[in-house]
């Protein structure tokens, strides 16, 4: 009899538009923002299998620009999820030193892992770990002025780089930018009131394009600039 064989991977987030989907467990949304006049904010996790469970952890990471245990919890961090049903996890702010005029980006991870049988001789069990940005948004910060973030947008261009500057206090993620019809892959995402660049295709360019990455995870229209 051969032996058996588990082995548990960790597979790496995927960013979708509406929701994603990994290994069975599907989460309900690409991202999450966590509006600082309430007192918490949630997101669904659903197993739509029909017979296998799933284990699921949940937690929230810093990003590089803080230190520091991230100030949330979520729960149930720890729990199982039977086929065909749903739970809500619960993100919770406890408190600190957060910056009170922009907003605030950490990561929060979902991790599923799927049972295993005892009368399978060989198993490939597979740990799926789930990251979407989470966004802390201060009281004071309006959602309706953070959906026209984007087309505030400053484009400049340098020394062979392009340079955008974000006046505003919302992140801004990219989802397409374009120079002179040539895509820039990977544009990433812009921090409130600060700078961002990338080196130009060309040593000159006329015209940008781009658009960006909606609080419900949805595409905005594109925007494009003369320089």
């Amino acid at each position: 009899m051969m032996k058996l064989i588990k082995v548990l991977c960790l597979v790496g987030s995927l960013f979708g538009v509406v929701q994603s989907a990994y290994a069975g467990v599907v989460v309900g949304g690409t991202r999450v923002v966590y509006d600082g006049a309430k007192r918490e904010t949630s997101i669904s996790v659903n197993n739509p299998e029909k017979v296998n469970p799933y284990l699921i952890q949940s937690w929230v990471d810093e990003d590089n620009l803080h230190s520091g245990k991230a100030p949330f919890i979520v729960t149930p961090p720890l729990f199982r999820l039977d086929a065909g049903q749903e739970n809500i996890l619960r993100i919770v702010y406890t408190g600190g030193q957060l910056p009170a005029d922009r907003e605030s980006v950490f990561w929060l991870n979902i991790k599923s892992v799927p049972s295993s049988s005892e009368n399978d001789n060989n198993q490939l069990l597979i740990a799926v770990k789930t990251r979407i940005k989470l966004f802390y948004r201060p009281v004071g910060l309006e959602g309706k002025a953070a959906a026209e973030a984007y087309k505030k947008l400053v484009f400049t261009q340098s020394e062979g780089n392009l340079i955008v500057s974000n006046p505003t206090a919302y992140h801004v993620s990219l989802y397409s930018l374009t120079v002179d019809g040539e895509e820039i892959e990977d544009a990433g995402m812009v921090a409130p009131k600060s700078d961002f660049s990338w080196l130009l295709p060309n040593k000159h360019v006329t015209q940008v394009r781009w658009q960006a990455i909606n609080d419900f995870g949805g595409v905005s229209q594109e925007v494009s600039l003369l320089l």
